[in-house]
């Protein structure tokens, strides 16, 4: 009996022998390339969250605060930093970076280094911490807290200096050890300029990546706090995307070439997609306001991005490898604007419905190659739900295909992907098929993936659909692929109003279009569109598209003019072509003029006659829409007059981050009666004498 059963192990023994041999041999695929570390896949898995921009600007009405602003005017009426919390954990989203210390150098905390903060404000006595109160509210939303702090300072008078290298880092201590873990510590590339700097009123110029000695400081960052992720200048461990859109490029590595860049030989557009060559893993945060400006003014409340805007900045950051960083820009009264958070809301609502039914999960799902043709590695864990499983090729294939097929016809419209990035960003590019009434149809050639890739498709009914891996750097790895069929969505129209009071409103081709002149929704028995009509007093006109097919509306598209300007001319400029200078009253942002140059140096001015005296309480600028060197106008001055020889000057100063973020800049005074206007060009952005203007105009 002994016998037989020594004889058994022993069969037993050899018989497994090979399954372990084969086993063995079919490792995991290898690490290609830089990689995440913990921290940033950490940071990727947030996907989403929001910016919140409040200081002392909020209450001047300005972007970038020039230093020297009393204290004493943050007073917010009711600020609660639990209704930011509950806005943004009701919207999804997973974070707050709070601006801390914006460029003018006020602390929303009470820090011991400077007497520029909360602590000689009205603003609870003088008591308040603000960080302290979100970092209280955002544990309790289970929200992460992160933290802005301005490395330029205009009210500091030892900037530019060694002296404030030492009150920046102390400032940086004090907020990375007084209020819990902060996952991610924002340092903006505004650096150096013209100042408050304690009096003496003038510019000055640092070398941004040598005047902080980021390696230093970066240093101690990690040693205070190595949970922190730190984005922007010097070695960043995330990058600025290249724009203040909100929007990465369809192709975006997750990697930098981050010695050129610290050598100052990468410009900024080229961190919309990455360095396939990159030797560090730097990912793209794509960061955007909800309205055109970073801080709260009264006058943006009817400028909240449209929803259409909306939803292609989610599917062009997200959807495009890059995380993104949303601004509520906090009101007077300390809460983020009912506009902002019923926008919110129809943003969440549509990306709801958009992935509110999976639908490859239920799929037969095939792969051209298999790694080892081990279940591990298997085409199936693509949809099993579990990030931490994928469907691996062999080390040689570097293109493969994965087939997933339906019980029957399906409707899909949605395919987002992912790659098994703890292994490195490999996919150059690929391929999607449909199967169509028994014929595969290519209807999608896209670049890269990395973290998260979502393409929206035109709607499809397949009977099975491919994914082509066509180039990859190493063996394909990819961790999910998913598929939806997203409810139609019907862009809102677009309303247009040219100098002489003539409408036009346009939307996508075969969509009815309802509008109203008197302020209220238009629904389907509002006054439909059949064709250009004239508006020429001012005028609120509201207007939706409506698919006729499906019976679904779009979101309402509003629009606020004054007067119309068919009476108004250009009396004078001090230089430019005055041939085609009505460009800039002729209601089209996309013309433009230009004027200056090296003979006639800046500042330069251009004189306005409005045909008729009005009340105005402010005008806007709207700088070169069109082309890659816009020429924009950094400061200016404004001054109106009744009758043309007495002049009043009603606003002077800069458009702040202009060069950053080229959009309408709308500058409010005290209303009074006018007929002329004159705009003065001060300065440009950059060192150019030549200046554009899009368009000039009121507000009434």
């Amino acid at each position: 009996m002994n016998l037989i059963r020594t004889s058994f192990l022993l069969l037993s023994f050899f018989f497994v022998i090979p399954s372990i041999e084969s086993q063995e041999l079919v490792k995991s695929p290898a690490p290609f390339g830089p990689l995440p570390t913990q921290k940033q896949m950490d940071w990727h898995e947030m996907e989403f969250y929001a910016f919140i921009h409040f200081s002392l600007n909020t209450f001047t009405n300005k972007e970038w605060g020039y230093g020297d602003e009393a204290p004493e005017l943050f007073n917010p009426t009711h600020l609660d930093v639990r209704q930011w919390a509950r806005v943004v954990k009701e919207a999804g989203m997973k974070g707050i970076i709070l601006v801390a210390k914006h460029h003018d150098g006020f602390c929303l905390w009470p820090s011991a280094y400077t007497e520029r903060s909360v602590k000689n404000s009205p603003w609870e006595n003088g008591k308040g911490d603000l960080v302290k109160e979100l970092a209280a509210a955002c544990k309790e939303y289970d929200l992460k807290l992160g933290l802005y702090l301005s490395p330029w300072d205009r009210n500091h008078p030892e900037y530019g200096k060694p002296e404030y290298i030492t009150y920046f880092r102390n400032q940086l201590k004090e907020l990375l050890t007084n209020y819990g873990d902060v996952f991610e510590m924002w340092f903006d590339g505004a650096n150096g300029g013209d100042g408050y700097y304690g009096g003496a009123n003038e510019t000055r110029k640092i070398n941004t990546l040598e005047y902080y000695n980021w390696d230093e400081t970066y240093k101690m960052i990690y040693e205070l706090a190595p949970k922190t992720l730190v984005w922007g200048v010097g070695p960043s461990e995330a990058r600025w995307i290249g724009n203040e859109e909100g929007r990465a490029g369809k192709t975006n590595w997750s990697l930098l070439r981050q010695k050129d860049e610290l050598a100052g030989k990468v410009h900024y557009t080229e961190f919309m997609s990455g360095h396939e060559d990159g030797e560090r893993w730097v990912p793209g945060e794509a960061d955007v306001s909800i309205r055109p400006g970073w801080f709260y003014h009264a006058v943006e409340d009817d400028k909240v991005r449209p929803l259409d805007e909306m939803v292609d900045i989610y599917y062009e950051s997200i959807g495009r490898n890059a995380n993104l960083l949303l601004n509520l820009p906090v009101d007077r009264r300390g809460l983020v604007h009912e506009n902002d958070v019923a926008r919110l809301k129809e943003l969440v609502a549509t990306i709801k419905a958009d992935f509110k039914t999976e639908l490859l999960a239920k799929s037969k799902v095939t792969a051209a190659n298999v790694r080892g043709n081990k279940a591990e590695f298997a085409a199936k864990n693509v949809t099993d739900g579990n990030k931490d499983t994928f469907w691996a090729t062999d080390d040689t294939i570097k293109t493969a295909s994965i087939e997933f097929t339906f019980d029957k016809p399906t409707a899909i419209d949605r395919i987002l992907l992912q790659e098994y990035i703890k292994l490195g960003q490999r996919v150059k590019a690929f391929t999607v098929e449909a199967k169509v009434e028994g014929q595969w149809k290519t209807i999608a050639h896209e670049t890269t993936i990395g973290y998260k890739r979502i393409l929206r498709l035109e709607r499809v009914v397949a009977s099975a659909l491919k994914i082509n891996i066509t180039d990859s750097k190493a063996s394909v790895v990819i961790s999910n692929i998913e598929g939806y069929n997203a409810p139609t969505f019907v862009r809102a129209p677009e309303i247009k109003r040219d100098k002489n009071g003539t409408v036009t409103i346009t939307s996508e081709p075969g969509n009815a279009v309802y509008y109203t002149v008197d302020g209220k929704k238009p629904t389907l028995k509002s006054t439909p569109y059949k064709g250009t009509f004239q508006y020429n007093k001012a005028v609120v006109i509201k207007a939706i598209a409506i698919n006729q097919e499906e019976k679904i509306s779009s979101a309402v598209t509003t629009a606020r003019y004054g007067i119309s300007k068919e009476k108004w001319k250009v009396l004078s400029a001090s230089s430019g072509d005055l041939t085609t200078i009505d460009r800039i009253i002729d209601g089209n942002p996309n013309t433009d003029w230009g004027f200056g140059n090296a003979s006639d140096k800046l500042p330069q001015e251009i004189t306005l006659d409005m045909g008729a005296i009005l009340k105005i309480k402010g005008f806007t600028y709207v700088p070169q829409q069109v082309g890659n060197n816009l020429n924009l106008i950094s400061n200016y001055e404004f001054y109106t007059s009744t009758d043309a020889v007495k002049w009043t000057k009603q606003s002077e100063g800069e458009f702040s981050n202009i060069k950053n973020n080229p959009i309408e800049q709308f500058k409010v005074f005290q209303e009074v009666k006018a007929r002329y206007i004159r705009f003065v060009a001060v300065a440009a952005v950059g060192k150019g004498q030549t200046v554009s203007i899009a368009e000039i105009n009121v507000i009434e």
